[in-house]
């Protein structure tokens, strides 16, 4: 197999180009911790954090979830499943990228690098917990939401209350994304004594739960506007995302066949737009 198949197999397995999700917020807290433009050297360490933590969470997902990624017709085409990546492929990627998690954290700052394993921890639980608790939601909003406290350690070497709450609105964000696209798998979940809210609830509650975690979301989002001193394009920031989470919503209700499209296009534009507005504001304002 040639180089560029097996790069194909692997960036399929874990899909780069996901990585939208969390880059954006590691990024703002970023900007507003150093309150402008932080570095290339913290750009480029970022990235590498950023970008190994979150191959580290897919593939220990992959990896742990095989059996069941078997089963499921969404899934069972799945390198991991059909053989295109092996389990001791997958293994060493595994092993790969916390190494180079935990090495840039060490180089960033003493507080990464002693955060960098439990942040490991709770990344690698998600695909565990989904197997006994419902709240595995919860768990992946958690591992998503740990982006911005690591980018305020990475400039300021604390965790300061504005990216407690901006954090805070990113796990009740992802939390809530991930109980609409889980609507996907809710007959499957029931049928393989699978964990998992829409399975629990249903799907009329389940979308009624989103709701509210999105109405949180836009709720501690205010309150990071205003603990770290944003101005207008701010609070166009909440404004803007409480618009796509509505439209999100409204795609999912309408029509369940638009998850993909509410979950990825609607969700990265989202934390794009959010990176934007918060870096014109930064310059603007200072």
């Amino acid at each position: 197999m040639s180089i560029k198949q097996k790069l194909k197999n692997f960036n399929e397995l874990v899909v780069f180009e996901h990585s939208i999700f969390s880059l954006p917020f590691i990024f703002i807290a970023m900007v507003v911790a150093q309150r402008g433009w932080f570095g290339f050297k913290l750009l480029i360490l970022g990235l590498f954090a950023a970008i190994s933590a979150r191959n580290f969470a897919m593939a220990v997902n992959r990896y742990l979830d095989r059996d069941v990624d078997a089963l499921n017709p969404r899934t069972k085409n799945r390198p991991s499943v059909d053989g295109r990546v092996s389990t001791k492929e997958m293994l060493v990627f595994i092993v790969v990228n916390a190494s180079i998690f935990i090495l840039v954290a060490y180089f960033i700052n003493t507080l990464a690098f002693i955060l960098s394993i439990p942040i490991l921890a709770i990344l690698a639980i998600y695909t565990i917990f989904k197997r006994f608790s419902a709240l595995a939601h919860i768990i992946l909003g958690i591992s998503l939401g740990l982006a911005p406290i690591a980018g305020a350690v990475a400039v300021l070497g604390s965790i300061p209350t504005w990216v407690v709450y901006l954090s805070i609105g990113v796990t009740f964000w992802v939390a809530g994304f991930d109980l609409l696209y889980s609507l996907q798998d809710m007959e499957f979940d029931k049928e393989n004594n699978l964990h998992s809210i829409p399975s629990s609830l249903g799907a009329k509650k389940t979308l009624a739960l989103a709701l509210i975690f999105h109405t949180i979301t836009i709720l501690f989002w205010y309150l990071y506007i205003n603990e770290s001193a944003l101005h207008l394009f701010g609070y166009l920031a909440i404004i803007f995302s409480a618009i796509m989470l509505a439209y999100e919503h409204y795609l999912v209700r309408k029509d369940f066949t638009k998850i993909d499209r509410a979950f990825f296009t609607v969700n990265g534009y989202l934390g794009f737009i959010f990176f934007i507005l918060t870096i014109l504001d930064i310059t603007i304002y200072g």
